[in-house]
């Protein structure tokens, strides 16, 4: 599956419960070799839909410009951090998640 593919999926607890859509996918950019390759580490969750549409960008290290960095803050407050290590399943439009909603830390 493709990072975009993430986007606005559903994210849902172990034990059922609605968390947000995916916002936001965080990767760590792995050197070395020919080839860069990423890995994902987290993907940051809303209650709200608002942030996939704003269309923060980031430059080729992965840092917002100045605007997108001051919008980002105020658009990905109240949103949650989900670890990847706790996604269980994903696909058809929704992430399933190991771990209880109360155990996510907010961004």
């Amino acid at each position: 599956m493709a990072l975009t593919e993430l986007m606005g999926q559903s994210v849902w607890d172990s034990q059922g419960i609605w968390v947000g859509h995916v916002v936001d996918v965080r990767v760590v950019r792995n050197k070395g070799g020919l080839q860069e390759s990423h890995t994902v580490y987290g993907l940051v969750v809303s209650a709200i839909r608002g942030p996939v549409f704003f269309g923060l960008t980031r430059d080729r290290e992965g840092r917002f410009g100045w605007v997108s960095e001051a919008v980002a803050k105020v658009v990905y407050t109240g949103c949650t951090f989900v670890p990847w290590e706790t996604v269980e399943d994903y696909g058809d439009g929704e992430v399933i998640l190991k771990t209880v909603k109360k155990e996510l830390s907010r961004v």
